[in-house]
């Protein structure tokens, strides 16, 4: 018996269900949950810019970099468990498609190494933040930090939108 079975089998469960049927099979199901996903991602990737753009010292220094993370933290989580949540929606109407797309694939993964980038931030760097919070300069490991997650989080985008051209799922 191959590994993939079971999880092919979990697939096409999860694509068989009441759920995903009523999404596939709705004329504005889908198309209103990815217009929520999208601008949740948008939301997601806007707060986190604007944080790592704090941290690289490009963005405006009106604030420490304390206060700021502080301040989009709220939002960044909201929008990131309502896109989590349209996500899985909309993972749900097509999974035996999205469990075969590279690009899908390649998406969680970026998204689990934003997660670790951001953890290992939130452990080193930021644990010194008093002491370098109201510089414009801030330390190497928390620019590294600004850096890699502004990358992570573009390449999130890019492949979001490739998984919809990379073929047909339904």
């Amino acid at each position: 018996m191959e590994p993939d079975v079971p999880v092919n089998g979990l697939m096409q469960m999860l694509y068989d269900s009441a759920v995903g049927a009523a999404i596939r099979e709705s004329d504005t199901l889908f198309p209103m949950l990815e217009s929520v996903h999208v601008l949740m991602i948008a939301v997601v990737v806007g707060t986190i810019a604007i944080v790592d753009l704090r941290l690289l010292g490009v963005a405006s220094h009106r604030r420490g970099a304390r206060q700021l993370t502080i301040d989009m933290l709220p939002f960044t989580w909201v929008a990131f468990v309502v896109a989590l949540i349209t996500g899985s929606l909309l993972f749900v109407s097509n999974a035996t498609g999205y469990y075969e797309s590279l690009p899908f694939r390649f998406k969680l993964l970026t998204i689990l190494l934003a997660g670790i980038n951001m953890a290992v931030f939130h452990v080193t760097a930021y644990r010194k933040v008093g002491e370098w919070d109201d510089q414009v300069r801030t330390p190497r490991a928390a620019r590294i930090a600004g850096f890699a997650s502004l990358t992570l989080w573009m390449l999130i985008v890019f492949l979001g939108r490739w998984i919809g051209y990379s073929y047909p799922l339904a």
